[in-house]
């Protein structure tokens, strides 16, 4: 049985419990996978119990064990939010366990395990039950990262993959990627959301974009 710590901090490591956060008609649980501390969620809609998986990153037996106990069977879509293998290492046994559909950009599609049975764009919306999610597309990164955006009428939630992190934008590796992916990032996310949203990224730490707001010049100048 996998014990899922309350309350709610967004902070995990390696190996520790999963944490759940409630908010208005769904529940959030982060789980911390794999050597790198990968964050994968699981999110269930209230009313009818459906849920969305992001990001099958690693310890495939753990999240299907997750997945049994707390959403059997109620699993619609696994989301994955960008190629980089440590965020599918678990994807392929995943999903020859629940036997759902999969979904990813186009752009970062071909070097995934299972090829995606949905194929994702900018402004597209994943209807969970109740929920929806906005896909917002991020270049940069990699070609094809996504992030999905959860309103939950007084709140928003950010699921951010490798694109937004506590302490600045994701991992590029050339000015013209940081360029894209920091212009991506300012008019996609900053430009549209409030201060409180909140960003659960795919590494370590939640943060809000009310925190990360400040920094923006900074990020912008040191090119990273």
């Amino acid at each position: 049985m996998i014990t899922i710590d309350l309350p709610y901090t967004g902070h995990l490591s390696a190996g520790s419990n999963p944490q759940q956060r409630d908010i208005p008609g769904a529940r959030i649980i982060k789980m911390s996978v794999g050597g790198m501390d990968n964050n994968c969620y699981l999110v269930q809609c209230s009313a009818t119990g459906a849920a969305l998986l992001i990001d099958a990153a690693n310890e495939p037996d753990r999240i299907n064990e997750l997945i049994d106990q707390e959403t059997p069977d109620r699993v619609a879509l696994v989301v994955t939010t960008h190629q980089h293998p440590d965020h599918w290492f678990g994807l392929k046994e995943v999903v020859a366990a629940i036997g759902v559909p999969t979904a990813a950009h186009p752009l970062d599609a071909d070097p995934l395990p299972v090829r995606p049975d949905r194929l994702l764009a900018d402004g597209d919306l994943i209807e969970i039950g109740d929920l929806a999610f906005e896909v917002i597309h991020l270049r940069g990164h990699t070609p094809g990262s996504v992030a999905l955006a959860l309103v939950d009428g007084p709140g928003v939630h950010l699921f951010t993959g490798d694109s937004l992190f506590p302490g600045g934008i994701g991992r590029t590796t050339n000015p013209a990627d940081f360029t894209s992916l920091y212009t991506d990032v300012t008019t996609k996310i900053f430009a549209r959301y409030p201060d409180d949203a909140v960003v659960y990224p795919g590494h370590g730490d939640d943060t809000t974009l009310g925190v990360e707001r400040p920094h923006l010049g900074e990020w912008r100048e040191r090119g990273w």
